[in-house]
């Protein structure tokens, strides 16, 4: 068996301010770019290399993508599939198990309660809620991602921004010029 490496990252907090805005066109607020920063420079500490990001197609998990992405200096591909907006749980799944096997490590981004649900599925420990910007990894010990339906899923890092509201790291305080 092979380990695949799934992450599941809620997008980071959105903005309400323009009543304009469709719920798919809102961008962040300033609290989801702060802690954009934040996330995105621990997530590169931690040693998160997804081989594949997919992710909702909605400005504001795009916005995510962009600054997660530019801080692990990730060049490979991503993918923004409307199926991820605002899907059950189960159309989550079925885009997860047709992605190509020989990428092992894939983070999604996308919605709650949807990454909430989906992380249920695959773990013993129950997941209350992913806070916004939050990252949950599951390890799987399977060949294809097509197996996940069937596989139990093993909880890695669970980290969001509220757990550094009082203590930042000192490499993130550096590399966030703090």
């Amino acid at each position: 068996m092979t380990i695949k490496t799934l992450y599941l990252i809620r997008h980071a907090k959105s903005d309400w301010k323009d009543a304009k805005l469709s719920d798919f066109e809102r961008g962040l607020s300033r609290k989801g770019k702060k802690d954009l920063k934040t996330m995105s420079s621990f997530i590169a500490l931690a040693g998160v290399q997804p081989d594949l990001v997919i992710s909702s197609s909605a400005l504001r998990a795009q916005i995510t993508v962009d600054g997660i992405v530019n801080n692990l200096e990730y060049s490979g591909k991503i993918h923004y599939i409307n199926e991820l907006y605002m899907e059950k749980p189960k159309t989550l799944l079925n885009v997860i198990t047709l992605q190509d096997d020989q990428y092992d490590k894939m983070m999604v981004v996308g919605h709650n309660p949807e990454m909430t649900e989906l992380s249920n599925l695959f773990l013993k420990e129950h997941i209350h809620k992913i806070p916004t910007l939050g990252l949950i990894e599951i390890k799987f010990d399977i060949e294809s991602w097509e197996d996940i339906l069937e596989a139990e899923g093993e909880l890695g890092l669970f980290i969001y921004p509220n757990q550094f509201k009082y203590y930042i790291p000192k490499k993130v305080r550096e590399n966030l010029k703090l």
